[in-house]
């Protein structure tokens, strides 16, 4: 009774620390974390050394892992990132001219390409994970509010918004579409058909956006809608963004100790 009683507490404890580091990075001004995510981002495009960029893919693996992310939604996430960088790791070696390590197929495999490939993909997959983890649990209405108040021209922002509200919405309009098609029999193939009718279907979706998108500017000018946002959330910085702005820039000067020292 006792041990099962002690793997019970154990168990609330390590689901207490979790939710503790969810709860803390989410309770950071968004602007913070943005702006924290895109220098990251920055720095680690422009590195060089293998050491600091695995220490950088460390750095975003930390910020990922404390986000607690959905599991099987990160690896989705990654898989079709790097299913783009592994095509690009594979070619760079028997590309990129310099001192030959081995051949294949009569094709020589360079030193310098071996470097690059690594490069690439670290740089990638720490800059893929810093961004999941700093901007990926973040709302995207409070990421357009952040943005706003960035001073990014309130356009974009207002661009992004509607984006993010109404892309599923167009989707659920495809995928009537593409129903209505297979009940009157349509199946794809390589022919004229078939191109003559995915035309007509992007056309088709072109036209209802176009409809939708000026009802839903009809129905916002109804409410009020004088072409501006209002911001109801007033983001404030407190000692914990403060904190955590010197965490990062410790980590930043970190990296650049490591690659240029």
């Amino acid at each position: 009774m006792t041990q099962v009683l002690g793997e019970v507490s154990q168990s609330w404890a390590v689901k207490n620390d979790q939710s503790r580091s969810e709860a803390f990075l989410k309770s950071l001004d968004p602007r913070v974390r943005l702006v924290s995510c895109v220098l990251l981002a920055f720095l680690i495009s422009a590195m060089h050394d293998l050491g600091a960029l695995t220490l950088a893919l460390g750095v975003g693996l930390g910020l990922s892992l404390s986000s607690r992310l959905p599991l099987w939604t990160t690896i989705r996430k990654v898989i079709v990132v790097d299913s783009f960088i592994v095509v690009l790791m594979l070619t760079l070696p028997f590309t990129m001219e310099g001192e030959a390590l081995f051949s294949v197929w009569g094709w020589d495999a360079s030193k310098e390409g071996l470097y690059r490939a690594a490069e690439v993909g670290l740089k990638a997959n720490a800059i893929l994970f810093s961004l999941m983890g700093l901007v990926g649990i973040m709302e995207p209405s409070v990421l357009g509010h952040a943005l706003y108040r960035l001073k990014v021209p309130a356009k974009l922002v207002h661009l992004f918004l509607f984006t993010v509200r109404y892309i599923d919405v167009f989707y659920k309009e495809y995928k009537t579409m593409r129903m209505a098609m297979k009940a009157r029999g349509f199946v794809p193939r390589t022919n004229i058909h078939t191109l003559r009718s995915i035309g007509y279907l992007i056309g088709m979706m072109l036209v209802r956006s176009l409809e939708r998108s000026d009802r839903i500017m009809e129905a916002m000018k109804c409410r009020g809608f004088d072409g501006r946002f209002h911001i109801l959330n007033n983001m404030k910085i407190e000692t914990r963004d403060r904190i955590f702005s010197v965490c990062v820039a410790v980590v930043i000067l970190g990296l650049l100790a490591v690659e240029y020292f």
